[in-house]
């Protein structure tokens, strides 16, 4: 590639850039539908493989996308208000636990001090919020007349997602074989490599992670109902959500699921049933869940998936945390790409000696003359190795 040729293609990477940055609010929505377009793919073509037309297959995704839709409206989300409720009405007891005795204990042993300035404050604060996410619908309709156009674009964001979503996973093969028709011929196939890597990371990552994160918040949230903890299911799937982050939900839940169980029963049986939760748990996610969903092609640290969703929302807003997974994966396989070509290149690789009809690096030249001129009188053999040389007709030369 020449080094016109790399200057037009910076120039196109940084003209979409801009783009991006300046269309954001208005490619919201189409990112979104790309993005479940891209998880349901994979589903829609084995669906093909079992003989259907690629329309029906993607009206019956439809319709598992909707029944489960209307599982969660029905049944989830009633249960989450039930449960955050429940936390709600526990949490004065918590804080008053932690005062009573967590703080001392700390105070005494650690030097450390919890500063809860006014709990009651915390607690109607939290309750004030909570009640007031419950009317928001009710505010919201209430406010249709103030700002009409403005919620009018959000209901129209909203339909259009499905919309598009459909359309694109209606011609998602269609799509991907004319933008490889498209690129250039020179590098299409490194192109179409690093895209196949791209895939493999992020399709693991995505699918995979999103499968062990409702997996073990299942998990979690059945074996503190189990043990009896009243707001069980809730610090379940909250550690099941988080748990994207290595050992992170597990932490957290665990944290969260030992303070209840003190609190609510008193004793060490259920503290001890609760590390037993967590700890298999962590083992089921370990030894099946990861191994199993995820595989080990992902290769995005979890610094660097928390790096790239914080810097993709100070850059493009939402529609930088959208993008910034697929980004990120996309730059680890350039990256690895980079590697690559480094370690394979002149500037990495040493000088390379022709020595007796085969390639010798340098140190390796150096090597055998050291021992060429170390080697004393008396060792004849050490000597011939490193300086004689054989003739064309094979006999050895006279010394």
């Amino acid at each position: 590639m020449t080094t016109t040729e790399r200057w037009q293609w910076l120039v196109l990477i940084l003209v979409g850039a801009g783009l991006i940055y300046l269309l954001a609010p208005a490619l919201t929505p189409f990112a979104i539908a790309a993005l479940f377009a891209y998880l349901w793919d994979p589903v829609v073509d084995r669906l093909e493989r079992l003989g259907l037309s690629r329309g029906l297959a993607v009206g019956l995704v439809f319709l598992l996308i909707g029944l489960v839709l209307v599982a969660l409206v029905l049944l989830v989300i009633p249960f989450t208000e039930r449960q955050i409720a429940k936390f709600l009405d526990q949490l004065p007891r918590w804080l008053a636990w932690i005062q009573a005795e967590a703080q001392p204990q700390l105070e005494q042993r650690f030097g450390v001090t919890l500063d809860f300035a006014d709990p009651n404050k915390l607690i109607e604060m939290l309750k004030g919020h909570w009640r007031e996410a419950g009317g928001f619908a009710t505010r919201l309709l209430a406010n249709v007349s103030a700002s009409g156009l403005t919620v009018l674009g959000w209901i129209a964001q909203l339909v259009l997602i499905p919309v598009v979503t459909f359309y694109l996973l209606r011609d998602w093969d269609l799509f991907i074989s004319r933008v490889n028709v498209l690129l250039p011929r020179q590098i299409e196939p490194t192109i179409s490599r690093l895209t196949r890597e791209s895939d493999e990371v992020l399709g693991a990552f995505l699918r995979g992670q999103l499968s062990v994160m409702l997996s073990l918040g299942t998990l979690y949230a059945i074996g503190l109902w189990l043990v009896g903890i009243d707001v069980g299911p809730l610090i379940g799937m909250m550690a099941g959500l988080i748990s994207f982050v290595p050992y992170l939900g597990a932490i957290v839940g665990l944290g969260m699921a030992l303070i209840a169980a003190v609190v609510q029963y008193q004793d060490w049986t259920h503290v001890f049933l609760v590390f037993a939760v967590f700890g298999v748990g962590q083992t089921i996610e370990g030894y099946v869940l990861v191994p199993k969903l995820v595989g080990d092609k992902i290769g995005l640290h979890p610094v660097a998936v928390i790096f790239a969703v914080l810097a993709g929302g100070e850059l493009f807003g939402f529609l930088g945390v959208l993008l910034a997974l697929p980004a990120a994966a996309v730059a680890m396989v350039l990256l690895r790409y980079l590697h690559e070509q480094y370690t394979a290149s002149r500037l990495y690789q040493p000088d390379e000696a022709v020595s007796d009809g085969s390639l010798l690096t340098v140190a390796q030249a150096s090597d055998v003359a050291a021992a060429g001129e170390s080697a004393p009188a008396s060792s004849p053999t050490v000597a011939v190795a490193a300086t004689s040389t054989t003739p064309p007709d094979g006999k050895p030369a006279a010394s």
